[in-house]
């Protein structure tokens, strides 16, 4: 086959590898077509990489294939995770993709100087800044999802004014090495400065914007990868990364106004600091609690109910009881929904995908806008573990760092049922008031444990 003929099939490979791609995110976005999403995805990715292994140019394949299993060996154990640690293994997962782009930008451009434009230096320049700043701001990421760092922001005075002059110094440095490519002492500086710069993006921000961070990681690594493929001249690779980054960012934008909150306090709002004296307050009120067996019965007699899941569910995996407890109360004649706010859980689409894990019917998830009108003809609330999405303080309390937030208003429904291990504040840090409402009972405990003493109980297992 000759070399012409070779680059035509090859380039055919790219364009529906491309295709794929476009599909995915378009199944993706809906969880009747979600798993057409992910096999699209994972079947263009399979394509652009065996196409790009038969391009005539690669001549070596001994450290291909050592690196392929590398990568099998590491990847097959992130991908065994549990439903919790999906977010952290996301987070992981830019990391990798970050190093990837940036390790290869520092080869080009040890390859190509002397001989290197001003153009292929910027090209290369970028690719370097984003991905070393995506790969540590990633790791750290993933540190205060996994709790191994401080979920708190942590911030001092000025740090603002230091994080925009070290990536300050960053660009001039690009700049510098762009007017002199072949001042290969500064290269180095360059990629430590933008190391530096995602530890101290990231580090200040609290836990509760984590999911925010994660998708805008997400586009970092995909605009990251997008200027590798201009340095390496690769098409799917550009369009790949345009996606990748596109769709992060676009991601982020509706976080943030789920949140109502703009990047910049994203970025520098230092939220999710614990109130502790707020929190004390709150704790010298008295709350209602109930047992598994009260809370069956108001179950039982109700003929609506909304479930409203958060991470609670997602620690305790009580997604499966949930499903238990769906059909029993389906079964009854009960009209059964689940509340999904955009940002429950700790990263996009976290308590959907939990919920479609125990096969709950599509129709049964609404998102926030569909759910909050059908709250006040609501019987029963029940939470599982969601705790700042549901706060009435975002929308009463103007000092709280959530006023304004669109939340679940299930403090409109009859009844409102909690299920939480403890009175402690949520991923935010803020206490809730709507435990200390009449309408409020708290139901104590593992969501696993409490969700299926309720089964027992409504299918008069528990006398």
């Amino acid at each position: 086959m000759n070399h012409i003929l070779q680059q035509q099939l090859i380039d055919l490979a790219y364009i529906v590898a491309i295709v794929l791609f476009i599909l995915a995110l378009k199944w993706l976005s809906s969880p009747a077509t979600a798993r057409h999403g992910v096999f699209a995805g994972e079947f263009g990715a399979a394509l652009a990489v065996i196409a790009t292994l038969c391009d005539y140019q690669v001549i070596e394949y001994k450290w291909i294939i050592v690196a392929l299993v590398v990568g099998a060996i590491v990847g097959i154990p992130l991908g065994l995770v549990p439903m919790t640690a999906v977010p952290q293994r996301t987070a992981m997962s830019h990391a990798f993709g970050a190093l990837a782009a940036a390790m290869i930008g520092i080869a080009e451009y040890y390859v190509r100087v002397p001989n290197i434009s001003k153009f292929e230096m910027v090209e290369i320049a970028l690719e370097v800044i984003i991905g070393s700043l995506s790969l540590t701001g990633s790791l750290i990421a993933a540190g205060k999802l996994q709790e191994v760092l401080p979920q708190r922001p942590i911030t001092y005075k000025g740090q603002n004014i230091v994080s925009l002059s070290v990536l300050g110094a960053a660009i001039v440095i690009a700049i510098w090495l762009m007017i002199h490519p072949g001042a290969r002492q500064l290269f180095p500086a360059m990629i430590v400065v933008s190391l530096v710069f995602g530890v101290l993006l990231v580090t200040p921000i609290g836990g509760a914007d984590m999911p925010t961070v994660i998708s805008l990681l997400n586009s970092y690594v995909g605009l990251s990868a997008a200027l590798l493929g201009f340095v390496l001249n690769n098409k799917v690779l550009v369009v790949a990364g345009a996606l990748d980054g596109s769709s992060g960012f676009i991601l982020s934008v509706i976080m943030c106004k789920a949140m109502n909150r703009s990047f910049t306090n994203v970025m520098f709002g230092a939220f999710g600091q614990v109130q502790a004296s707020a929190a004390a307050v709150k704790e010298e009120r008295t709350v209602r609690s109930a047992t598994a067996e009260e809370a069956a019965a108001i179950l039982g007699a109700a003929s609506k109910v909304a479930i409203v899941p958060g991470y609670g569910m997602a620690v305790a995996q009580a997604q499966h009881k949930v499903r238990e407890l769906f059909d029993i109360l389906t079964k009854k004649g009960i009209d059964v929904k689940f509340g999904i706010h955009p940002v429950a859980g700790r990263m996009p689409g976290h308590m959907n995908v939990l919920l479609a894990e125990a096969d709950i019917p599509y129709d049964r998830l609404m998102d926030m806008d569909a759910i909050n009108p059908e709250f006040p003809q609501t019987d029963v609330v029940l939470i599982i573990g969601a705790n700042d999405v549901t706060n009435p303080a975002a929308k009463t309390d103007q000092g709280s760092p959530i006023y304004g937030m669109p939340i679940l208003e299930v403090d409109k429904a009859r009844t409102v049922m909690v299920i939480k291990r403890s009175m402690s504040p949520g991923f935010a840090g803020i206490a809730n008031p709507l435990y200390y409402e009449d309408k409020t009972l708290m139901l104590f405990g593992d969501a696993k444990g409490f969700v299926g003493d309720i089964v027992r109980e409504l299918t008069g297992g528990g006398h």
